[in-house]
């Protein structure tokens, strides 16, 4: 490992449904597609093929009112039971009830779609498998647009809290992040939607934020990154570059 860390985790977050509110975890296996669990689950138009075929907040921001978490132990055929709590506090599973709640909200048929555990290739996410934001690159945006950031607007796997000697994450693309016993490699900058409009407490919108990232980031924050060894990683653990 390098002699000294660029940074530590101070939050973890996995989201087991897509576009819904996920939870916070203190300790996660990573496998080859990200946290274990995370977008494990989805809403689907099946009339549509790839990433156009998953039913999101974009299209529907109630979803970002229902907060899932995974309970219980899982299988190697099966993810954890998914525990669903909608904003006004009822409690759903997954299964024909809640896909009818989500129905609801939408004129296209909906179909449920659940991954199973350890696979190889990417779940339900939009473009790597883990994002990682940085306590640096939020303030400065906090400063940028002039308002409090609520951090679950941009639904980061990992927060982490830069070291001293580390000025910004850009730095790491192109290199390995040792994380606990994981490593990941870092891809790309994300490139912001309309999600991040949408508070996730209140669920409502306010377009200035996205339009100031456009302006001042040319809609990049946040960073994507790829698994290339598993392991385990905790609230807590030092982020380390890897010795080229």
């Amino acid at each position: 490992m390098g002699k000294l860390p660029v940074g530590e985790i101070v939050q973890m977050n996995r989201y087991p449904v897509k576009s819904f509110a996920g939870e916070s975890v203190e300790t996660s296996q990573v496998e080859m597609y990200g946290l274990y669990g995370d977008r494990s689950h989805a809403f689907i138009d099946e009339t549509k093929e790839g990433w156009s075929r998953y039913i999101t907040a974009r299209g529907i921001p109630q979803m970002l009112g229902y907060k899932a978490r995974l309970i219980g132990e899982g299988s190697e055929h099966e993810f954890p039971k998914v525990h669903i709590t909608s904003q006004d506090g009822r409690i759903f599973n997954w299964d024909e009830d809640l896909l009818a709640e989500m129905q609801t909200y939408s004129k296209k048929k909906i179909t449920l779609l659940d991954y199973k555990p350890h696979s190889e290739e990417l779940l339900a996410v939009d473009d790597s498998s883990i994002l990682i934001i940085t306590d640096a690159s939020l303030r400065k945006l906090e400063n940028l647009w002039g308002k409090q950031l609520n951090k679950g607007r941009f639904r980061a796997n990992l927060v982490v809290s830069l070291s001293d000697e580390t000025d910004n994450e850009s730095e790491w693309f192109g290199k390995r992040l040792k994380i606990g016993s994981a490593e990941l490699e870092v891809d790309s900058y994300c490139e912001r939607c309309s999600m991040i409009t949408i508070d996730p407490d209140s669920l409502e919108r306010d377009p200035s934020l996205l339009k100031k990232i456009n302006e001042e980031m040319n809609l990049k924050f946040g960073i994507y990154a790829s698994v290339k060894k598993r392991g385990i990683i905790s609230v807590g653990d030092k982020v380390f570059l890897a010795d080229e």
